[in-house]
């Protein structure tokens, strides 16, 4: 949403892992939008957003923990960026629901102290910092992503692997923003950036992040999967917008290969992150440290990063 100044202005939902697996995620993000001027209002007393665990025992308890969060947007009288596909997922299929069903949200609403949409109050919209960044060809253009040469650090020679996971494009949304087998934006960002986009057919296949701990093996078998076909396809990084992803590729990795017996060493890396670089942030800025599998020497290798001084 854009004031009366002319400046972006968000309600920001973190979510859980924001403040806690995913800092780097945070982190970068935050740089990134401080330095194309968006404002991110963190939401005050937000609450989880029922995604996973909620939504497979009790709809009406998944619903109802995602309204009260927009209740606190519209409060705002803002749009909500909710960055974790999970959270984004429950947030906005419980708005788009919310908006269809009359009665579900009346008996939503009589469970919460702040009722939604009550009189003429500003109903918020839910979205995510890919398609804020990236929904379209325009919009890279108006954030100076039209033409990688005018960038700090261009990606050039980078081959990144566009990787969506199973849930930020399904369900679609009532208007979709992406095709949710074959999405394109996160591609669209990267060739942006500079980099040298892989294609490879499990972009929108499930890592196993939600049974991390109940179903492990299973978990490391999925993200296996993902990271031996970017590598077969030519990758050299893994460019994800959803912790979880994060987390079950990147934080599991060595598990993964002792699974698997066979070594992948692919650093997993927020298209965040990415852009804090190819904008000429530090490193630190964007938590590149934070991540498990060393993306350092790679980048060097490509000069987005310096290399490392020699004694």
């Amino acid at each position: 949403m854009t004031d009366a100044n002319g400046t972006s202005k968000y309600a920001y939902y973190p979510g859980c892992s924001l403040h806690a697996s995913a800092q780097e995620y945070d982190a970068s993000w935050r740089a990134v939008c401080q330095h194309l001027g968006i404002e991110l209002a963190e939401m005050d007393d937000w609450s989880c957003c029922g995604t996973v665990h909620a939504t497979t025992v009790d709809r009406m308890m998944s619903v109802a923990l995602a309204a009260r969060n927009l209740a606190i947007a519209e409060a705002m009288q803002l749009d909500v960026i909710a960055p974790c596909s999970g959270c984004y997922k429950n947030l906005r299929t419980a708005d788009e629901a919310l908006r269809q069903d009359e009665t579900l949200l009346q008996e939503v609403n009589a469970g919460l102290a702040q009722p939604m949409r009550e009189g003429d109050r500003f109903e918020a919209s839910v979205l995510h910092p890919l398609y804020v960044i990236a929904g379209s060809d325009a919009a890279l253009d108006e954030i100076g992503l039209g033409d990688p040469e005018n960038l700090p650090r261009p990606l050039h020679g980078l081959k990144a692997a566009p990787y969506y996971g199973c849930v930020l494009t399904r369900p679609a949304a009532t208007v979709p923003l992406d095709d949710p087998e074959d999405p394109q934006s996160l591609d669209r960002l990267l060739n942006a950036l500079g980099a040298d986009v892989v294609p490879f057919d499990a972009k929108t296949k499930c890592c196993g992040g939600a049974v991390l701990v109940s179903h492990n093996d299973v978990a490391l078998d999925l993200s296996g999967r993902v990271l031996k076909e970017a590598k077969e396809a030519g990758a050299e990084c893994l460019v994800v917008a959803c912790p979880m992803c994060q987390m079950a590729l990147d934080a599991y990795q060595r598990k993964i290969e002792q699974q698997m017996g066979e070594q992948v060493n692919l650093p997993v890396l927020y298209f965040t992150q990415l852009m804090g670089l190819a904008y000429g942030l530090e490193p630190a800025a964007v938590g590149l440290d934070k991540v498990m599998v060393d993306a350092k020497p790679l980048l060097q290798s490509r000069e987005i990063l310096p290399a490392p001084q020699t004694a």
